[in-house]
């Protein structure tokens, strides 16, 4: 793999050691090397033949996995819960306990998820600036009036602070289509309590413009390079 000119916390990143962040730390902490010399700046350059150790470890870029999850209800997004609840990491197999969710939907709620130890695209999915949409489709405990549907484009308060979806459709009296841009702690839930509903079922059915409705629920599959594209990109994009 050629990392010529690659920045140094990048380099360590795609080598596993954690977000970029963390690995400003790691370099600024003195625990790098390169090519035998103590390293703390972070925008140093990597070439192809440089030796990198962190902690006296070598370390190498890995190769990236990416894939695609569609949650079951019950399950929370974590590798170890402290409660002792199920995680989702009880429905892959040992080759890809390393991914880390990418984002997550809570106990309750169910559909797609990107599991992953790309960095990056992490940070691409995740970044409020970027405005990667999500599309729910959601059940009410009661049939929701016009009027609040409408505060919820507006923006309501939430214990996670001011949330607000993009848009929404009303699929039938209790359920809808909803879209956000952001992704605050329980975000859909909270702004239904905040105006006075409950959410009876949550199901996540498409990152950017990414969808698969044949996926089975509790199943999983490796995406493809083009469909990796698909969930960054704005879903009018056409090109």
């Amino acid at each position: 793999m050629n990392q010529e000119g690659t920045r140094l916390n990048k380099f360590l990143a795609s080598c596993g050691a954690g977000s970029r962040r963390a690995c400003d730390a790691l370099i600024q902490e003195g625990g790098v090397t390169l090519n035998g010399e103590a390293c703390t700046n972070p925008a140093t350059r990597v070439d192809a033949g440089d030796v990198v150790r962190l902690q006296g470890k070598r370390v190498s870029p890995r190769k990236t996995t990416t894939i695609l999850f569609k949650k079951p209800r019950g399950y929370v997004c974590s590798k170890q819960d402290e409660l002792g609840r199920a995680t989702i990491y009880e429905l892959l197999p040992p080759k890809l306990q390393h991914l880390n969710h990418v984002g997550r939907l809570d106990r309750d709620s169910e559909g797609l998820l990107v599991l992953s130890n790309d960095g990056d695209l992490a940070n691409r999915l995740t970044h409020p600036r970027n405005k990667v949409e999500k599309e729910y489709r959601v059940t009410l405990s009661t049939p929701p009036d016009n009027r609040d549907l409408k505060k919820l484009l507006e923006g309501v308060h939430t214990p996670e602070g001011r949330a607000h979806a993009k848009s929404f459709k009303r699929l039938s009296p209790r359920r809808l289509s909803l879209i956000l841009e952001t992704g605050l702690k329980r975000q859909i839930r909270e702004m239904f309590t905040t105006l006075g509903y409950q959410v009876e079922k949550l199901f996540r059915v498409r990152i950017g413009r990414l969808t698969d409705p044949d996926l089975p629920i509790g199943r999983w599959r490796h995406l493809e390079a083009h469909e990796i594209d698909l969930l960054s990109l704005d879903p009018r994009d056409q090109t």
